[in-house]
C-alpha cells in the first residue's frame, strides 16, 4: 500500500507543478473556458500515460543510452513548446466561447511527447519505482492517468476562473502575452538543463 501512496504522490507532484502543458492548459481555460479545454486535458493525460508505458517497456533505456536521441528530443521539444508559446502570445483575445485556435486532444498528446519535463518524469518515475512490464508498470500508469488528468484539469479550471476577472480584451491580451512568454522561457530553461 505504501508503494501506491508513493507512486500517487510522485504523480501528483510531477503533474500539478508548472510546466509547458500546464501553462498551455491554463491559457486554454482562460480563453475558451473549462469545458472546452477538457479535450486538450484528456489528450495530455493520455499522451503522458502512453509515454510512461512505452518508457517502462524499454524505450527509456534506449533513449537514455543515446545522447544524440536525447539532444534531438531536447531541441524538437523546445521548438514545439516555443511555437505553442508564440501561438498563445499572439492569439487574439477571445472570451470563452470562441473556437479559433483552441488547443485540441492531439496537441495535448503531442505536447507531452515533445515535453522534456514529461520525459524526465517518465524516466525518473520508471527508474525510481522500477516500474517495468512485470513490476507494477500498469498500476503506476493507471494511477498516473487519473492523477494527471485531474491535475491538468485544475489548471484549466484556474484559467477559466481568472478569465472572469479579465473582462477587458486588452487585459486578456496581456495575459496571453505573459503566458506565452512564460512558456517560451520554460522551454528554453528545459533545453538549458539538457545541453
Amino acid at each position: 500500500m505504501s508503494l501506491i501512496i508513493a507512486m500517487s504522490l510522485f504523480a501528483l507532484s510531477m503533474s500539478v507543478s508548472p510546466g509547458p502543458v500546464n501553462l498551455v492548459t491554463f491559457s486554454s481555460g482562460l480563453n475558451y473556458g473549462f469545458m472546452r479545454s477538457l479535450p486538450f486535458v484528456a489528450g495530455a493525460a493520455l499522451g503522458f500515460t502512453l509515454l510512461l508505458v512505452v518508457v517502462g517497456l524499454g524505450l527509456g533505456e534506449i533513449i537514455a543510452l543515446s545522447p544524440v536521441l536525447m539532444q534531438v528530443l531536447a531541441y524538437t521539444g523546445t521548438a514545439f513548446i516555443c511555437y505553442m508559446g508564440y501561438k498563445i502570445a499572439t492569439a487574439h483575445p477571445e472570451l470563452p466561447g470562441a473556437s479559433e485556435r483552441q488547443p485540441h486532444f492531439f496537441q495535448g498528446a503531442a505536447l507531452q511527447w515533445l515535453n522534456p519535463k514529461a520525459w524526465i518524469a517518465s524516466l525518473s518515475g520508471v527508474s525510481a519505482f522500477e516500474a517495468t512490464l512485470g513490476n507494477g508498470l500498469f498500476i503506476f500508469a493507471s494511477l498516473y492517468l487519473v492523477i494527471c488528468f485531474f491535475s491538468i484539469a485544475v489548471w484549466a479550471f484556474a484559467g477559466a476562473r481568472v478569465s472572469g476577472l479579465l473582462y477587458d480584451r486588452s487585459n486578456l491580451q496581456w495575459c496571453n502575452r505573459i503566458m506565452g512568454g512564460l512558456l517560451v522561457i520554460v522551454a528554453i530553461y528545459l533545453l538549458y538543463l539538457h545541453i
